[in-house]
């Protein structure tokens, strides 16, 4: 790469950084005062986008464009307004994970909103008016548009800067990140104080949106594309540090520009492709940071949660009228194949209910009793499929050994990943997780010779004796059950009493002997292989596997299984991996806008149940079996 080539690379960086800044600085500056993991920021970002492109078309592309971008951010900052004081106020007491379920279900929301609105065809926008030349940079064109860019960055920089430490409304906001309780004791309007950083935040996103108007189409797929990048540069910034947040943009997008910009490399006759790792390379330096400064960059050692209780209710045995309904829930189940049998149909969507909640139950299994949150379960899902894949099309298995030996793939890469993750908690081993996940998924969608890369592995099909649906079903169903007893067993066994120690009281633990990290690596590594159980099972129905089974997507889907189901339960994750994965399936089939209805129906589960639905359901048992009024 020639040194003009590579001056016009940083360039391309810094103008990416002004964006990405924009939206991470919003996400950071709501997240140091009202502590909520917004996933929901993503879409503002792309909101940001749409309302510019129909603005600038009402305006016109002239005079228009301009004030068409600055009305765009107000817009979507009046939304995050709304959004906040509708939802949001609502469930601020709640914990973070709770929240963060309903901050997804309005990822749903507003995705469909957009798709009603401006429909599913991507809308590239003029370019700006007066900027849509270029210049010479030593020999090679540059945009001129990308210089605005580089410049709105600093200077947004400077303009919080000056808000938050020159003006009361800053110093409340700084307070409120430090001790948000004694802002309101000193009689501070809470409410609105959040409202006001919610708008900001909101409002910084869309203007990130609205000025990649002249740069990228606005599309649907931007909202998940755009919140795992910001969060990637909260992280690595640390979380709450606008300073911090602006040199992780920097850095990030300074080392995606130069992996672009020096292509493909061949060292010792092998040719190393570092274009594509701008698919992972934010991660790899998230993981990086937060193994060696697990706070970030600019950030300090989190707090404990403000809504962390002393302990977590203990863990007891079903009564005998859950026990009954199991029961009755299992001869439905081995009944399942012969009574519909004119609906195949129902068989397989059984099987995929099946695999389903051994994945959620594996991921409640570190989540609730162990309370290490993952954002990146899917890792080991994905391990186990590719695995079982791989050893039957690559390496001649038979299916019964590849199933087997599947899950044990992913406990290897669980006891690799987990020896960093247990050294984290809260936010940040969440997000070192999803960092590992990401890594893992870029593999697979890259290497095409050994994994097929985006098209995957097909051919994938269960031995003979297995290939009728029912008979499939049948294993699925002993080996599924097999595992959710498993788990339940190793819970109430001297080791997973150990395991919630660490959780509740990790110093009382450590005094009374117990290795907390030890143990913690140990149910990383359990769950890991009863989520590579459910991969294999999952790859063996469909005959397929793709990279999407390992994707950030499916990991979300199994936060919002256990979140839904109940996190405080057992038979939480089975309720919600249950019921999300029928709701997902009926309603997908019933309406094109079916991610808005699943994302209602998910609103209303939680604000109806905070305690998930196999909470709900088991404290009434309780209350009927004590003669409570329900």
């Amino acid at each position: 790469m020639t040194l003009s080539a590579f001056a016009v690379q940083l360039l391309n960086g810094l103008a990416g950084a002004s964006s990405l800044f924009l939206v991470a600085a919003g996400l950071s500056l709501i997240f140091g005062v009202t502590r909520i993991v917004n996933f929901a920021h993503g879409s503002f970002f792309m909101l940001g986008v749409y309302i510019a492109y129909a603005l600038v078309e009402r305006f016109g592309a002239g005079l228009g464009f301009w004030p068409a971008l600055l009305l765009a951010a107000v817009a979507v900052g009046a939304i995050a307004a709304v959004v906040e004081v509708v939802l949001l106020r609502r469930i601020y007491r709640a914990p973070e994970l709770f929240q963060l379920l309903a901050t997804f279900a309005l990822v749903l929301v507003i995705k469909d909103a957009a798709l009603w609105l401006w429909g599913a065809e991507d809308l590239l926008g003029p370019r700006a008016p007066g900027l849509s030349g270029s210049i010479d940079i030593l020999g090679r064109r540059f945009p001129t548009y990308d210089l605005l860019l580089i410049v709105v960055g600093p200077v947004v920089l400077g303009a919080l800067w000056l808000l938050l430490t020159r003006t009361r409304w800053g110093t409340l906001v700084r307070a409120a990140t430090q001790d948000r309780e004694m802002v309101g004791a000193l009689g501070v309007n809470q409410a609105w104080l959040f409202t006001s950083v919610f708008a900001l935040g909101g409002a910084l996103a869309g203007l990130g949106g609205a000025l990649q108007l002249p740069r990228e189409p606005a599309s649907l797929a931007l909202d998940l594309l755009t919140i795992g990048d910001a969060f990637v540069v909260v992280v690595v910034g640390g979380m709450g540090s606008i300073p911090g947040a602006f040199v992780a943009a920097l850095l990030i997008a300074e080392i995606k520009a130069i992996c672009v910009g020096i292509g493909t490399v061949n060292w010792f006759g092998v040719d190393f492709a570092f274009s594509k790792l701008t698919l992972v390379v934010e991660f790899l330096v998230m993981a990086v940071v937060l193994i060696v400064r697990p706070w970030g960059l600019m950030g300090k050692p989190q707090a404990a949660s403000r809504n962390a209780a002393a302990t977590e209710p203990p863990l007891r045995s079903a009564s005998r009228p859950l026990l009954m309904v199991a029961g009755v829930f299992g001869v439905a189940l081995l009944a399942l194949p012969f009574a519909t049998a004119n609906s195949p149909y129902v068989t397989v969507l059984a099987i995929d209910l099946l695999t389903a909640a051994l994945f959620a139950t594996s991921l409640h299994f570190i989540m609730g009793p162990a309370g290490m949150h993952s954002f990146g379960h899917a890792a080991y899902f994905g391990l186990g499929a590719y695995a079982a894949a791989l050893l039957m099309l690559k390496g001649g298995w038979p299916m019964e050994a590849a199933l087997v030996a599947a899950p044990l793939i992913a406990g290897l890469g669980a006891l690799v990943f987990g020896w960093f993750s247990v050294r984290l908690s809260g936010v940040y081993l969440a997000m070192l997780t999803l960092a590992f996940a990401q890594i893992v998924w870029s593999v697979a969608f890259q290497w095409d010779d050994f994994t097929g890369g985006s098209n995957g592995l097909t051919g994938v099909w269960p031995a003979e004796w297995l290939s009728d649906k029912r008979a499939y079903y049948f294993a699925t169903l002993l080996l599924v059950v097999g595992g959710v007893l498993a788990l339940r067993r190793i819970l109430f066994s001297p080791f997973g009493f150990a395991m919630r120690a660490g959780r509740d009281s990790p110093l009382r633990a450590d005094a009374i002997g117990i290795d907390v990290p030890r143990i913690q690596w140990a149910a990383f590594v359990i769950a890991a292989v009863f989520a590579g159980l459910a991969g294999a099972l999952y790859a063996f129905s469909k005959g397929s596997i793709s990279p999407d089974s390992m994707a950030v997507g499916k990991s979300v889907d199994g936060l919002v299984m256990v979140l839904l189901g109940g996190l405080q339960t057992l038979s939480g994750p089975v309720a919600g991996a249950v019921t999300f994965t029928w709701l997902q399936d009926s309603v997908a089939r019933s309406t094109d806008y079916w991610r808005a209805m699943l994302g209602g129906i998910i609103l209303l589960l939680v604000l109806a149940f905070p305690m998930g639905i196999a909470g709900f359901v088991g404290q009434w048992f309780e209350r009927r079996t004590r003669g409570l009024p329900s």
